[in-house]
């Protein structure tokens, strides 16, 4: 069963792991964001307890 041979299939995946990794991601993390991330301000919520109807 030729479908279970892992020779080529294995180097395949191998070879775009390593151009992934080796060569793609470098240049892609070299990208700055065109809008940078701002951090909004934190604001507070005010919880109630639930008026259970049995207590």
């Amino acid at each position: 069963m030729p479908q279970l041979n892992p020779h080529p299939w294995f180097y395949i995946m191998l070879m775009a792991w390593l151009t992934l990794t080796l060569i793609i991601q470098p240049k892609l993390l070299t990208f700055l964001p065109i809008n940078p991330i701002q951090e909004k301000p934190t604001t507070s919520t005010k919880t109630h307890p639930w008026a259970w109807p049995w207590t």
